[in-house]
């Protein structure tokens, strides 16, 4: 197997605090970095770097793992221009606003939305995110859900069954029916394709009798939780997730102090998704608050087309640092080691030896220029399994 080491790195950004200054994100500085085929086989100073049989200069840049997206919905089709149109012109942002693209998705071809969700992650590759989840949701009948997981699955391994993203339109008058449906006959069509089982526990969609039917239905199927939690208002799905050891609770924006004790003694991450502020002109998570708990954090791009209709993790970073006071440092750990954590991943999210070699060189001597240079793409290579694919 070919080995290489990349060197002359201004600065290496590895998650491991046992290498480097010690902090959480194990930083070197002028370091080199050896990959043995797709693994990273050494990291630290480039003075100190074993021979390899290939050589890259990484030119002085800044190298830092790829980011890890633990929470996307991309398989879709259409958009909503007009409701986020009419959102920035003063209407409020409800969850009900997925019926649209649940029409659009439903008409749409397995192969254009097979070639949708390529789309999409070719976006957000570029911008470094090397490991990505995706959800279904937008089909919510068996068949519809069936072939979104289908197609999700040729894409990624982080498939994840969100049957319970809203009570289907054909369930409006019955939504005792749709819960029935989605902890039975669709999640036995569904099951096959998903690692994780979630669900919008929120007013407008499921609450929280109805969610712990759906996340219990869905592990004794085998499938892992995550939930979709207190994201529009106060409510259960934070201690649920808790209470289920769910691997993440995403959104987490309105939180009691019950809900942030419940996260910083469990083992639930909190998974914040700024993009979806940003969109929806909505309040921002108190990332602060958590962090100053003990809880782990990470972020991700929430990437769909009705409230954050963004792949770049770049920009949800620099929205993090800027709007939910994290540290540079934090908000790039919660980006990388953060998401990694959210999926119950040990890797990816880390350049440390062992971990999977995917990293990417930022067109900056430091990954402070992530939050510092906002909106730049700073993203000059990006290397998956120890290739070089952008």
């Amino acid at each position: 197997m070919t080995t290489t080491v990349i060197t002359n790195i201004g600065s290496l950004v590895t998650n491991d605090p046992a290498l480097g200054d010690g902090s959480p994100l194990g930083l070197v500085e002028h370091a080199a970095l050896v990959l043995d085929g797709d693994t990273v086989a050494w990291a630290g100073p480039a003075a100190a770097a074993p021979d390899a049989d290939r050589r890259v200069d990484a030119g002085g840049r800044a190298v830092v793992p790829g980011f890890v997206d633990s929470h996307s919905h991309l398989v879709f089709a259409g958009d909503r221009t007009a409701e986020f149109h009419a959102r920035m012109s003063g209407q409020a942002y409800k969850a009900g606003g997925i019926r649209t693209t649940v029409a659009a998705t439903r008409a749409a071809t397995d192969a254009e939305l097979s070639a949708n969700v390529a789309r999409y992650l070719r976006e957000a590759l570029r911008q470094g995110t090397t490991t990505f989840e995706t959800k279904s949701g937008y089909g919510l009948t068996v068949e519809d859900e069936a072939r979104a997981l289908r197609i999700a699955a040729e894409h990624t391994d982080e498939v994840t069954y969100l049957g319970a993203h809203i009570v289907s339109p054909d369930y409006a008058d019955d939504p005792a029916a749709y819960v029935d449906l989605v902890t039975g006959e669709m999640l036995d069509a569904c099951a096959p394709y998903a690692r994780w089982v979630d669900v919008f526990c929120e007013k407008g969609a499921f609450d929280g009798d109805q969610a712990r039917a759906i996340l219990t239905a869905g592990q004794a199927k085998g499938l892992q939780a995550r939930v979709h939690a207190n994201q529009l208002s106060y409510g259960p799905g934070v201690r649920l997730a808790v209470e289920l050891n769910a691997a993440s609770a995403d959104h987490c924006t309105h939180l009691t102090d019950a809900d942030v004790d419940a996260l910083a003694s469990g083992n639930t991450v909190a998974t914040l998704l700024p993009g979806a502020e940003f969109s929806t002109r909505a309040e921002w998570p108190d990332a602060r608050r958590l962090l100053d708990a003990g809880v782990t954090v990470a972020l991700s791009t929430d990437c769909n087309p009705g409230s954050s209709f963004t792949s770049s993790m770049p920009f949800c970073v620099a929205l993090a640092v800027r709007d939910m006071r994290m540290t540079p440092d934090e908000a790039l750990w919660s980006a990388t080691a953060g998401g990694a954590a959210a999926l119950r991943r040990t890797d990816v999210g880390r350049l440390s030896p062992g971990a999977r070699a995917d990293l990417a060189l930022l067109d900056a001597p430091s990954h402070v220029h992530l939050a510092y240079r906002p909106g730049v793409p700073l993203v000059a290579e990006v290397w998956r399994r120890g290739v070089r694919v952008v």
